[in-house]
């Protein structure tokens, strides 16, 4: 009993990317074909690169002629291809290769990643709207809706460089587009980009503002007491 246990451990384990299972759905891939391609690869990590329908199907519920059938399909299809192979001694030998696998994988792997980034977008932009009417205390008007989509689609501020302009111009006590949309200008014309950046351009023009207002012979008090720097007269 103990010496079958063993044997069965030293067969050894099948390296198979966890994304495969995920998204063999999505690459139109039936559980028969999966299963296929499994064995497929089961056998070359054991050595044998290019196992018979027969060998395959001895693992499989289906058939010699529709494991045949099957590997066919896969190679029309562009999963696996037939690559000749040439050892040493010069004899040449085929194998299957699963690199097309991988590359389709790898690309729904990236158009998976594009769509959920353009998921989490679109999340962002329609939170933005709710931020706003929230801070205007009523629904955006039409005018509104459009300038904000044009921060986002045409000017390509990010969703958090619009909220901090939002906040600077609800802490200035001038909520209005106008004045958010000349944070975001001034922003962006001086390279800003994060919101770190954001609050250190802040601080200098209040900086800036307070130095004007302060004698000569005076030295400027904290910034903290400074009013907000008024970015309709910039």
């Amino acid at each position: 009993m103990k010496s079958s246990i063993l044997g069965w451990m030293h067969e050894g384990n099948v390296t198979i990317p966890s994304l495969l299972f995920t998204e063999y759905k999505n690459l139109n891939l039936n559980e028969y074909e999966l299963v296929l391609l499994l064995n497929i690869l089961n056998y070359a990590q054991k050595g044998n690169e290019f196992p018979t329908p027969e060998q395959l199907s001895s693992h499989m519920t289906l058939s010699d002629l529709q494991c045949t059938d099957a590997l066919r399909k896969l190679i029309q299809r562009g999963y696996i291809e037939i690559m000749d192979e040439y050892s040493p001694d010069g004899i040449r030998c085929e194998k299957y290769s699963l690199e097309p696998l991988w590359q389709k994988l790898i690309d729904q792997f990236l158009l998976k990643e594009k769509a959920d980034k353009e998921k989490d977008r679109k999340s962002e932009e329609q939170n933005l709207y709710t931020i706003f009417e929230k801070e205007f205390g009523r629904p955006l008007s039409p005018f509104e809706c459009e300038t904000l989509a044009m921060w986002v689609d045409d000017d390509k501020h990010g969703p958090q460089i619009i909220k901090a302009a939002l906040r600077e111009a609800v802490m200035s006590g001038k909520l209005n587009f106008r004045y958010i949309d000349r944070i975001l200008f001034e922003w962006k014309k001086n390279g800003i980009k994060t919101i770190e950046q954001a609050k250190n351009q802040s601080i200098k023009f209040r900086q800036r503002q307070q130095a004007k207002n302060l004698p000569q012979d005076r030295q400027a008090p904290p910034v903290t007491a400074v009013p907000f720097y008024n970015w309709l007269e910039q």
